[in-house]
């Protein structure tokens, strides 16, 4: 048995959801004929109060969209040193949009209002980048699954508005933070003018990603996504598996949260264990001891069979999801204990 702790991504379609996908309704997207692409984008789209959705066959690709709705080449966009868009989206926003980032300093991939406010370029200025877009994430990825508070992107908001900023919300674990924090989609839909959602990470899905906004966003949008080749023919198949974790997987999610904490419970008492990220979600990221090599480390879990991620400098990322069991669990537990 391989206990694969190395993303949320990892998961496979469950029995239900396989059912659903081969007994889905199916058209031609391109041409707007796929039903259950239609189902799914307008379920997504009410669910946060908005006029419309798209379906994009990945997170990366729906935020680089959004990015280009947003921005003209030569602009500029807001967001944390730690930003999925930044970090981890091969520069799509300079090379698809022609925008550069203004990085802020934050706390576990969170900042505040007054950071935004004071990173604002002045447009007077010809020699400074328009600053047009301000991007956050939720839950952050290299923050640990850090949640953020309702309140502090209210007041991040109210800076956008009063400076005429787009702002636009990478949610590619949001529903992990939904659950955590026990705020609700349509609160997000009334902050933000585009939300990106992923089905492929705690949702279990095999692939998708959805991108919500008002109508006249999702038209553009359209043309975007079929310039970027995202346009799909029968997709509905994968869309069907997006409908089932929407009705079926959702709640469990604390499941997994609940899971991480266990493990977060075990490493406090390990030895060779030299700091632990505080964890609200599924991700755990955590430090081992000077003199232990990292690479060694998780060298020494896949020898177990359990896989994990090594950040460097001694940072691990573990991260629980739907196929991580309770039996998975307690091997995990009593292989670490005795590791060192």
């Amino acid at each position: 048995m391989t206990i694969n702790l190395l993303s949320d991504t990892v998961t496979k379609p469950t029995k239900g959801m396989l059912d659903a996908m081969f007994s889905a309704e199916v058209g031609d997207d391109v041409f707007g004929a796929d039903p259950s692409v239609n189902a799914l984008q307008k379920k997504v789209a009410d669910l946060f109060g908005k006029e419309a959705a798209l379906f994009f066959p990945s997170g990366t690709q729906a935020n680089q969209v959004a990015i280009k709705l947003h921005t003209q080449p030569g602009e500029q966009l807001i967001c944390d040193k730690w930003a999925h868009v930044y970090n981890y989206e091969g520069g799509g926003a300079s090379f698809n949009s022609g925008v550069s980032c203004r990085l802020l300093d934050g706390q576990k991939g969170m900042f505040t209002a007054q950071q935004v406010r004071d990173s604002i370029s002045n447009r007077a200025d010809i020699h400074q980048a328009i600053t047009s877009l301000v991007t956050v994430e939720n839950s952050t990825n290299k923050g640990g699954g850090a949640c953020w508070n309702l309140n502090d992107l209210q007041q991040i908001k109210e800076v956008c508005s009063a400076n005429e900023l787009a702002f636009h919300l990478d949610g590619a674990r949001l529903f992990n933070a939904l659950v955590a924090t026990g705020q609700k989609p349509k609160q997000y839909g009334e902050l933000f003018d585009t939300i990106s959602i992923c089905l492929s990470k705690g949702l279990g899905c095999p692939v998708g990603s959805l991108l919500v906004g008002s109508n006249e966003q999702m038209e553009k949008a359209l043309r975007i996504r079929k310039l970027l080749g995202g346009g799909m023919r029968q997709v509905g198949y994968l869309a069907a598996a997006g409908m089932y974790a929407l009705d079926n997987h959702i709640d469990r999610l604390e499941e997994d949260h609940q899971r991480a904490k266990k493990i977060v419970s075990v490493l406090e008492k390990c030895a060779f264990i030299k700091k632990i990220e505080p964890v609200e979600t599924n991700i755990i990221i955590f430090y081992v001891a000077d003199h232990i090599d990292e690479t060694e480390f998780v060298q020494k879990l896949a020898e177990r069979n359990i896989l994990i991620v090594g950040m460097g400098q001694g940072k691990l990322r573990i991260v629980t999801h739907h196929d991580f069991t309770d039996a998975m669990l307690d091997v995990l537990l009593s292989e670490l204990v005795k590791l060192y």
